[in-house]
């Protein structure tokens, strides 16, 4: 099986090393190493991880990702590329293909694109069809609360309804599958996507 999730780390890995740790991320205010400090929090501190997505916890994930942040860069960065711990869910390959081939690719571009002079990068087809087997229950999550509906079309790979269609119209989001999970994920301004529909539909999104 090809391991998405795995060259996306360690392309992100070469992205952080060649930037250093003091470099802008489209998480603003996040700095490289603010970024670093959570995946590896992420990954390998589930007793603070949680934080995440559970508000009560945000002061003490925030404490202990500050200090990841500041610690040695070389060491943050190896964390990240050496994988997650045996211990992990994700050190299971499928897992991790599931779980970080989204995380890791999102935030490669989160670093990629925050530089005034990025390029796109020309991603293997076989990526961009694994990107969008993702990217429909991706967005589905994600924009779950749309005003409007909202498909996504990936010419050659296919068309997906992720949002249903409401009174204020449907809006067709356009792109390849990456630029649709960026989109997805509330990277709107950075995604190269188009978008169509009525002017209503359009103001409402």
């Amino acid at each position: 099986m090809t391991r998405f999730a795995r060259s996306e780390r360690q392309g992100l890995c070469d992205t952080f090393e060649r930037v250093g740790p003091n470099a802008p991320t489209l998480c603003s205010p996040w700095l490289t190493r603010d970024l670093a400090a959570h995946l590896v929090v992420r990954e390998r501190r589930p007793d603070v991880a949680a934080g995440i997505v559970f508000p009560p916890m945000a002061g003490r994930l925030e404490k202990v990702q500050n200090g990841y942040a500041a610690g040695d860069w070389t060491r943050l960065i190896h964390q990240i590329r050496s994988g997650p711990p045996p211990w992990s869910p994700t050190a299971l390959g499928r897992v991790d293909e599931a779980i970080n081939t989204a995380e890791f690719f999102v935030h490669h571009e989160d670093v990629l694109r925050a530089d005034p002079h990025w390029s796109s990068r020309t991603l293997p087809v076989d990526l961009q069809a694994a990107l969008w087997g993702i990217v429909s229950r991706a967005a589905r999550m994600q924009l779950a609360r749309a005003h409007v509906g909202v498909v996504f079309v990936a010419p050659v790979y296919g068309q997906c309804q992720v949002h249903a269609d409401t009174d204020l119209g449907t809006v067709v989001v356009t792109g390849t599958p990456g630029e649709l999970l960026l989109y997805s994920f509330g990277r709107r301004e950075a995604a190269q996507v188009e978008l169509s529909g009525s002017a209503e539909a359009l103001t409402a999104i």
